[in-house]
């Protein structure tokens, strides 16, 4: 279990205290991506995390490479006016830490190469002299392939290089590296808690590390990658009994149609996203998680049934922990019913339906806890993954890999015959959202305003505890929404045909 279930007066979880982790590395090893993802994690656990990124605060501060003077990622003497501006930088970062420890946060994870044993040697001391716990977090990496990867997915896109030729751009940010490769100081130093990860996550090392949080963090590094994947989402078909949470129904035959439908559009979508990246489609595996309840695993049928040479290579996996939210004495209730019978308790789930419980009920806070191993898995899994689920699950895995607010977790709408296409990145993900089912089972806003269910389908009130967003007229969050509550996030919406 990583969410956490209680506060303190401090706002400070599991007894940890306040942390600074100092990232050391040469450039294009991975430090952001690292750095970015445990943010995610922390922030998804309930503690306040922020990333205090050196290069992102010198290209606001000071501009592009090109603006900088000539020996400022020279190695030796400067000039007083380099001297001058790393200093500025460096001092703007440590407010920026200071800041956000005095305003209530607790882990703050300083992106840098801090690869001079004398520079963060000092940083280490002069915050552990006021009671911040200091980790050291080494990234070391002589894996080519993912030098390379990151240097030309991520480096060469940044400001220092707008309107640069690729290759020129690469070379140049190889000879920073090599410059960089003249001074660089490993850590060695036993006296500080240490994490070293090799080729992002193919060993790690570890030293003095105590307490719970610490723990959780190094358990977190050694799950991760940055091999390029695609992740999708969509909701299962309709079944035959839509409002009953224990029924656990089949496919109607709208719903069998629908799991074709959405086979053809995720092969065809995968097929020309990795194509546009420069991936061959059949030299990579699709797997397919999907919940244990009958309607989700038959969704993906139709995966495992096709047959020919351009099939793609497939796997199905059904994980119980998918299964949607328990509604407890709600289930098969209309939000009417529900405010009828259980007026009490209907004010509480409409104050908080993040939190709140129905009776005999999971509240979004339990489901949270109870997919916490499938994030763990969504982190560890290296091949492009689609995930067939239930709208309740679809908006907690979402609100993980975006880092949306635990609070608006219940609020953002997942709607059948929507494919939702995520890339993670080192600075957060790209999100597309390809539109491909108009019928039964589908929700449409009609033209009074109402929610209505799609074509050829009676209204389906019962399952609101479930659909919340889609039930409810309360806030609702869709996904041409939801870039705006995530720096590194960009997110368009098609309409296909």
């Amino acid at each position: 279990m990583a969410a956490p279930l209680y506060t303190t007066a401090s706002g400070l979880l599991f007894h940890a205290g306040k942390i600074l982790i100092l990232t050391v590395g040469l450039p294009a090893r991975g430090k952001t991506h690292i750095s970015r993802a445990l943010e995610r994690y922390l922030r998804w656990m309930g503690v306040k995390t922020h990333v205090v990124s050196l290069g992102d605060y010198r290209r606001k501060t000071l501009g592009g490479a090109q603006k900088l003077p000539p020996d400022y990622f020279s190695i030796g003497e400067k000039s007083p006016e380099t001297l001058a501006l790393r200093k500025k930088v460096s001092d703007g970062c440590e407010n920026m830490i200071w800041e956000f420890f005095e305003g209530g946060g607790q882990v703050v994870i300083y992106d840098a190469n801090n690869g001079l044993r004398k520079n963060r040697q000092a940083l280490a001391e002069k915050f552990d002299k006021l009671g911040i716990h200091v980790i050291m977090l080494e990234s070391i990496c002589d894996n080519k392939e993912i030098i390379e990867t990151n240097i030309r997915n991520v480096k060469i896109s940044s400001p220092d290089y707008r309107g640069w030729d690729q290759d020129k751009a690469v070379e140049d940010y190889y000879g920073r590296i090599r410059l960089r490769e003249q001074a660089y100081e490993t850590i060695e130093e036993t006296e500080w808690p240490y994490i070293r990860i090799f080729n992002v996550g193919e060993k790690i090392m570890v030293n003095k590390i105590r307490g719970y949080l610490q723990s959780r963090i190094v358990f977190f590094l050694m799950n991760i990658h940055n091999r390029f994947r695609m992740i999708y989402f969509a909701r299962s078909g309709q079944s035959l009994i839509e409002h009953s949470y224990k029924a656990d129904s089949d496919l109607s035959p709208a719903g069998w149609e629908y799991s074709e439908r959405l086979k053809d559009s995720v092969l065809e979508r995968r097929a020309k996203s990795l194509e546009q990246r420069g991936y061959d489609p059949k030299e990579r595996r699709l797997v397919i998680w999907t919940s244990t309840r009958r309607r989700a695993h038959h969704t993906a049928w139709p995966f495992l049934t096709s047959a020919g040479e351009s099939s793609p290579r497939v796997k199905v996996i059904e994980k119980p922990q998918m299964c949607e939210i328990n509604p407890g004495v709600w289930d098969g209730l209309t939000p009417d019913q529900a405010r009828k019978f259980y007026p009490e308790e209907w004010a509480r789930f409409v104050k908080d339906p993040h939190a709140f419980r129905a009776p005999r009920a999971e509240s979004y806070h339990d489901l949270s806890v109870r997919l916490e191993p499938i994030l763990i898995e969504l982190e560890r899994e290296k091949e492009d993954l689609l995930i067939i689920g239930h709208s309740s699950v679809i908006r907690c895995l979402l609100a993980y890999l975006i880092g949306l607010p635990a609070s608006e977790i219940p609020a953002i709408e997942v709607a059948r015959g929507d494919l939702l296409e995520v890339v993670p990145t080192s600075y957060g993900v790209h999100s597309q959202a390809f539109h491909f089912w108009d019928g039964p089972g589908r929700r449409v806003d009609a033209a009074d305003g109402e929610v209505e269910l799609g074509l050829f389908s009676n209204r389906d009130e019962n399952n609101f505890y479930e659909n919340y967003a889609e039930d409810t007229k309360g806030k609702k969050i869709t996904p041409s929404d939801l870039a705006a509550h995530r720096n590194g996030v960009e997110q368009t919406v098609v309409a296909e045909t």
